[in-house]
């Protein structure tokens, strides 16, 4: 049975920091690129980040690039997300996704809130 457990999220100030983190079980997480996604309230979910299963060069969304870093620990099943300099517009449910490399599999996590406000 494949779950996530997502962690990390809660209301910060703007310029402030946060690091979300998903735990994966249920599947073999190597062979998973992962990525982050966020949907704001009346907007269409959209990809902020993702790693290749094997780590390395990641890929982000210009709004995100050089304030969030995405990585993972095979070991530990786990993806995370380290965001800095947040802004109110980086407000929304973020959500770990797990894809395949080898067939058209995708998982989702439950999704958890960031709110960025003063």
């Amino acid at each position: 049975q494949v779950q996530f457990v997502e962690s990390g999220g809660g209301l910060v100030q703007p310029g402030g920091s946060l690091r979300l983190s998903c735990a994966a079980s249920g599947f073999t997480f190597s062979r998973y690129a992962m990525s982050w996604y966020r949907q704001a309230p009346g907007k269409e979910r959209e990809l902020v980040a993702t790693i290749p299963s094997a780590g390395g060069s990641a890929n982000y969304a210009d709004s995100v690039r050089g304030r969030f870093t995405i990585s993972r620990d095979n070991a530990k099943k786990t993806v995370y997300l380290q965001m800095n300099s947040l802004k109110p517009e980086d407000t929304a449910v973020y959500y770990c996704n797990a894809r395949s490399v080898f067939s058209s599999l995708s998982y989702w996590g439950q999704g958890t809130q960031v709110t960025v406000s003063s």
